[in-house]
């Protein structure tokens, strides 16, 4: 018997594993899925493999001359304080990364987990989680991030990404709660309860694979807002002082008057670099909503 449940076992995880391969293999048919998917892979691999070959000693002050133009020594120049702009993109590119998906993740999580509980018992437990979640909705949310950047100041990148957290997680909860209120009533749902199957077998095994889809997509687009956040925060000067990201190229590039200096590529390369992985994060979330929209599982 013992023997029977683990081929059992091993033959469920096959079959999932070959599931997840066919969805992606027809997801990767969608093109704007595929470049987008390429180039958030490539970026990353530049990342990391350009932070295991340059050293972050390039990234200090007066570790060359100022305002060098780009050159062989220095492929993206030196800024105003000597500091290598190429070395700089390394690491603030995967730094960067890391709070997208950090925040993105916690806060998808998060708000599938509140939406989830909040409509499915409903009751007390709703209107206690509803609460929470529009009061959050209704906080002016930068407002709030400004103010608790402004006081924990030196923070690192997974620091800002924790703060960010904070509101990445009320509208997935918000909209995960309306599809479980409508999935609870589905057949599937009462045959189920019939099963004798208990609210958490219900949750994990029923209603949550309906919601797999549409985390993925909510996933995607936390990354870019969380992303665009941490970039709003470092240009006025409440990012994370102790990492290097994006946004605190850009802070710092407008903070010496990098544009008024001439020194175009102090500030066009974090321009640059936030504009390519918005359009290939877009592209991949374009990808995932047209693959499930054509398969009506949002519906």
């Amino acid at each position: 018997m013992r023997t029977l449940s683990i081929a059992t076992e091993i033959l469920g995880k096959i079959l999932h594993l070959s599931t997840f391969l066919g969805i992606l293999h027809d997801l990767l048919r969608i093109r704007a899925f595929a470049v987008g998917l390429i180039g958030i892979l490539a970026l990353t691999i530049f990342s990391l493999i350009g932070g295991l070959v340059t050293s972050y000693d390039r990234t200090y002050a007066g570790a060359f001359d100022p305002q060098l133009p780009p050159n062989p020594k220095n492929p993206l120049g030196t800024d105003l304080l000597g500091r290598d702009v190429y070395a700089q993109l390394i690491y603030g590119l995967s730094n960067s990364l890391a709070i997208g998906i950090i925040a993105g993740a916690i806060g998808t999580l998060l708000g599938t987990l509140i939406g989830i509980t909040a409509g499915y018992f409903r009751g007390f437990v709703d209107s206690v989680l509803r609460l929470f979640i529009d009061v959050n909705l209704a906080l002016p949310s930068m407002l709030v991030l400004v103010l608790i950047a402004s006081y924990f100041r030196g923070l690192d990148y997974i620091g800002m990404a924790l703060i960010i957290c904070l509101f990445n997680w009320a509208w997935p909860a918000r909209q995960v709660r309306a599809q479980t209120l409508s999935l609870r009533e589905r057949d599937f749902i009462y045959l189920a309860r019939l099963s004798n199957m208990g609210r958490f077998e219900i949750l994990v095994r029923e209603i949550m694979p309906h919601l797999t889809p549409w985390m993925v997509a909510n996933f995607v687009n936390a990354t870019i807002s969380a992303i665009l956040t941490e970039s709003g925060l470092s240009i006025i000067g409440l990012g994370p002082q102790r990492s290097m990201t994006l946004g605190m190229i850009l802070h710092w590039a407008l903070s010496y008057a990098a544009i008024y200096r001439g020194l175009w590529w102090w500030w066009a390369t974090p321009v640059i670099f936030l504009s390519i992985i918005f359009v290939f994060l877009y592209l991949i979330y374009i990808g995932i909503t047209r693959y499930f929209a054509e398969r009506e599982v949002f519906a």
